[in-house]
């Protein structure tokens, strides 16, 4: 019964976890929103290249519409 109640205090701390030490925790949470950030940049801006505007220089336009206008 007395092993149930200490096996608490033979727990050997990890230091890579980043709970323990505040610097390592900011550190992580910092880049983690800056890539996180940069990555959604950047996808977006590749969305944006991927999906311009091509310019189209066989539209037909009706002679009525034009700025100085033909008709028949």
């Amino acid at each position: 019964m007395d092993n149930q109640n200490n096996t608490q205090e033979h727990l050997i701390e990890n230091e890579a976890d980043i709970e323990l030490s505040k610097p390592s925790k900011s550190r992580f949470l910092f880049l983690l929103f800056f890539f996180g950030y940069f990555i959604f940049a950047w996808a977006g801006c590749y969305n944006l290249y991927e999906h311009h505007y091509v310019k189209n220089d066989n539209i037909q336009v009706p002679d009525n519409t034009l700025y100085e206008p033909k008709y028949k």
